[in-house]
């Protein structure tokens, strides 16, 4: 019976080892690890953007116009509700 007992508690000690020096192990390579994550999303998302972009242009852009419409007038001159401001002055 103490012989069973010893494995248990040899297999226990060699868990409890296993947790702390993984723990450990995460703990001090925890920037490395958070900097490698970051890279792969970022070479996923900018793959996926890339591939899809073309496609999300071709239907979002539309067609320029053949011919246009003359000038709109600037309005220099006139009153702006008879604050006595000139269209080509700044109000302040």
């Amino acid at each position: 019976m103490q012989k069973v007992i010893n494995v248990l508690a040899l297999a226990s000690f060699a868990v409890s080892t296993a947790v702390v020096g993984g723990g450990a192990y995460v703990f001090l390579n925890k920037d490395n690890i958070v900097e490698g994550i970051k890279a792969n999303v970022t070479k996923a998302v900018m793959g996926a953007v890339t591939d899809s972009l073309p496609g999300m242009m071709n239907g979002a852009m539309p067609e320029l116009p053949g011919a246009t419409g003359g000038p709109i007038p600037s309005g220099a001159g006139k009153n702006f509700g008879g604050a006595g401001v000139d269209a080509g002055a700044l109000p302040f």
